[in-house]
C-alpha cells in the first residue's frame, strides 16, 4: 500500500473519532452548564476551547463566552478547522481520496453524514443534545460498517489504528479537563454521594462517565457511588472499558504487528511498535495510587506527551516516502 494511502486512510479514522470525542466533550460541558450554581462555569465553558488550542480563534470572533456561541462555533462552523462539522469535512474528504480502498457502504456512510453535515452548518442546530446523539450515532454507523463489511487488509487496520490513537488522546485530554474543574472529589478520594455538599461533583463525575460510555461499566465494577479514585481507575487502567486509555494502548500495540507483517520489511514499524508495547505495559502494571501520588495532571501531562511520540513514530514509520 502506497504511504499516501495508509495515511489518508489513518487520518479519515482520526478526523471522524475526533468528531465523536468533540460531542462527547461538548455534552460534557454542556451538561455541567446546566447544573444550579455551577462551579467555574466560565472555565467548564472554556475547556473544550483550550483542549482544541482554539481559545484565540473564538476570542477573535466573539467578544465574550457563551454556552451557545461555543456549541455554534465548536460544532458547526466549517470556518473553524477544528469544528466537529470541520472533521467530518475532512473525513469524507480523505474517504472521497481512498474510495477504492474501503466498502460502498463505508463511503455511503461517511458521504450521508458530510452531506446531512453540511446542512446543519447551513441552517443552525437548535438542540445541541440531539446533535450529540446524531454525531455519536453516525460515527457507530461507520464504524459498525468498517468492522462488519471491510477485508481485514491493511486498509481496516490502519483505519483501526487511527481510531484509538484519537481516542486514547482524547480520553486523557477530557479527563484531566474535567478532573480539574472536579473538586474535591480526587483530591480527597471521598465518595461522593446525594444528597451532599458535593452534590455537583456527583453530577459532574455522573456526566463525564456518561459521555466516555462509562457509566454502566463503573457501577458494574464498583457497584457503589461514585468516587473520584475508581472512576480514575477506570478511565486509565480497565483493559475491558473500551474507551479506558489502557484498552486503547492495547489495541494500538495489537494493531502494529499486524500492519508490520503485511508490509514485509523486517523493522518497518520497529520504533512504533516499540513506544507503543512500552506505553502499554506501563499502564497494564500500573497502580491507581501510583498516579494520584505523582499527581492525575502531571501523569496524564506525561501520557499525552508519550502519545504524541507514538503519532509521530507512526507517521515517519508508515506514511513518509523512504
Amino acid at each position: 500500500m502506497l504511504s499516501r494511502t495508509a495515511s489518508q486512510l489513518y487520518w479519515m479514522s482520526r478526523y471522524l473519532e475526533r468528531a465523536e470525542n468533540l460531542v462527547r466533550m461538548l455534552d460534557v460541558t454542556h451538561s455541567l452548564s446546566l447544573l444550579p450554581q455551577s462551579r467555574g462555569a466560565a472555565t467548564e465553558l472554556a475547556a473544550p476551547l483550550a483542549v482544541t488550542g482554539t481559545l484565540e480563534a473564538y476570542q477573535a470572533r466573539h467578544a465574550r463566552l457563551s454556552a451557545e456561541q461555543l456549541f455554534r462555533f465548536m460544532g458547526v462552523e466549517l470556518d473553524n478547522p477544528a469544528s466537529v462539522v470541520s472533521c467530518i469535512r475532512q473525513a469524507r474528504e480523505n474517504a472521497h481520496a481512498v474510495r477504492g480502498q474501503i466498502t460502498a457502504e463505508m463511503w455511503e456512510a461517511i458521504n450521508a453524514s458530510w452531506l446531512e453535515a453540511r446542512e446543519l452548518a447551513r441552517h443552525g442546530v437548535t438542540d445541541p443534545s440531539s446533535f450529540f446523539d446524531w454525531v455519536k450515532e453516525r460515527s457507530h454507523l461507520f464504524r459498525g460498517a468498517t468492522y462488519g463489511t471491510l477485508q481485514r487488509n491493511d486498509a481496516y487496520w490502519f483505519i483501526r489504528l487511527g481510531t484509538f490513537v484519537e481516542r486514547a488522546d482524547n480520553t486523557a485530554r477530557l479527563l484531566d479537563v474535567k478532573s480539574q474543574l472536579i473538586a474535591p472529589a480526587v483530591d480527597t478520594l471521598a465518595p461522593v454521594d446525594v444528597p451532599s455538599e458535593s452534590a455537583p461533583d456527583f453530577y459532574a463525575w455522573n456526566a463525564l462517565l456518561r459521555s466516555l460510555s462509562a457509566f454502566e461499566a463503573y457501577h458494574a465494577a464498583y457497584r457503589d457511588s461514585l468516587n473520584g479514585r475508581r472512576v480514575t481507575e477506570l478511565l486509565i487502567l480497565r483493559p475491558d472499558v473500551p474507551r479506558s486509555l489502557r484498552a486503547c494502548c492495547d489495541e494500538i500495540r495489537a494493531i502494529l504487528p499486524q500492519i508490520e507483517a503485511r508490509i514485509g520489511a523486517e523493522d518497518a514499524g520497529r520504533g512504533a511498535k516499540l513506544r507503543a508495547g512500552q506505553l502499554a505495559l506501563r499502564l497494564e502494571y500500573g497502580v491507581v495510587d501510583e498516579i494520584l501520588d505523582t499527581g492525575l495532571h502531571a501523569w496524564l501531562t506525561a501520557f499525552l506527551e508519550d502519545s504524541a511520540l507514538l503519532s509521530l513514530s507512526i507517521q515517519r514509520a508508515y506514511f513518509e516516502a523512504h
